[in-house]
């Protein structure tokens, strides 16, 4: 039977009816447009209800599945997510069960990264994998973990909060707000290690110069870097060295099949990916990361999908 799939982002709601197969038939999308706390559980009723009204069968819907942009605590079934003002202890499917009474169906939710590896293993890159991880590199990092056919968790479900690995010694104040790893190697950290080349070298003169330093950007990285500028050379050099690192780290430690990388800086980085499979090799269990594959993503829309996989999975058990 189908199911209604939700993507809850930082600035919007996406949704859409699947079909059992993993066909979408309709697809919702509102802004969160500063909306906040139980303004954004009503928005996502909103888009559940699209979705429900152009449904060729509203009242046979599996359930509905919901990834968002933090942690979810399954215990409890509330959510934290960063980006969203007010959602640090949310009760998000008491909040749409509470809305959506006519809509009596079980509710999953998972964070994004879990929702990206379980598209992936659905739709994507790791089929019939029963082992592998998702790296998302965007603004943060984080790692979606399927082991021996099992999602992971954790004891208070934040596994994957990778961009807090320990990789660049020694510690500084830099490091505080998003942990090590992010601080180079997201597009967040790309952004602020070209800033700060930029301040610290007087002697460049190359074409990042012409905006304000505030200004600068991953997206100013990738663009110069085909040119051999040396700032974006620099600041990529440095992400490919960690991201190997990373992925060594977690090659040696889950054995995975695929290492498969997404998120919006993967992406423009994906002519990289063999770059960092060369500098993993020099650092992870030998064995383990020469069976290991690196690929790119595979699917569009991974968090939609792997919502609606959500739903899809346990219905199949």
């Amino acid at each position: 039977m189908p199911v209604i799939a939700l993507d809850i982002g930082g600035t919007k709601i996406s949704g859409a009816y699947f079909q059992a197969d993993g066909t979408p038939l309709h697809h919702a999308k509102r802004l969160l447009e500063q909306r906040t706390g139980e303004e954004v559980g009503d928005l996502a009723i909103e888009v559940i209800r699209d979705v429900l009204s152009a449904s060729p069968s509203p009242s046979k819907i599996d359930g509905i599945g919901i990834c968002i942009p933090g942690i979810v605590y399954s215990k409890t079934e509330r959510v934290w997510a960063p980006n969203i003002r007010g959602w640090d202890n949310f009760p998000l499917a008491a909040h749409i069960r509470a809305g959506l009474p006519e809509l009596p169906v079980p509710i999953f939710i998972e964070s994004d990264r879990s929702c990206h590896i379980l598209g992936e293993v659905w739709k994507g890159a790791a089929r019939g994998c029963d082992n592998a991880v998702f790296i998302a590199v965007g603004t943060g990092i984080g790692v979606g973990i399927i082991i021996d056919g099992k999602l992971l968790h954790g004891e208070s479900d934040i596994i994957g909060a990778a961009g807090w690995m320990a990789l660049q010694p020694p510690y500084t104040q830099e490091y505080d707000a998003c942990g090590c790893f992010e601080s180079y190697a997201s597009g967040f950290g790309l952004g602020m290690q070209a800033r700060k080349m930029l301040r610290e070298d007087k002697a460049y003169n190359g074409p990042m110069r012409e905006k304000p330093v505030e200004e600068v950007s991953a997206y100013d990285v990738f663009a110069h870097y085909p040119e051999g500028d040396a700032i974006a050379v620099a600041v990529l050099r440095k992400a490919v060295e960690l991201w190997g690192m990373a992925s060594a780290n977690l090659v040696s430690l889950l054995n995975p099949q695929k290492v498969i990388w997404g998120g919006g800086i993967f992406g423009p980085a994906c002519f990289l990916i063999d770059d960092i499979y060369r500098q993993a090799l020099q650092w992870a269990q030998p064995i383990s990361i020469r069976q290991a594959q690196f690929v790119a993503s595979q699917v569009e829309d991974a968090g939609l999908l792997g919502a609606a996989y959500l739903v899809i999975r346990d219905t199949n058990k």
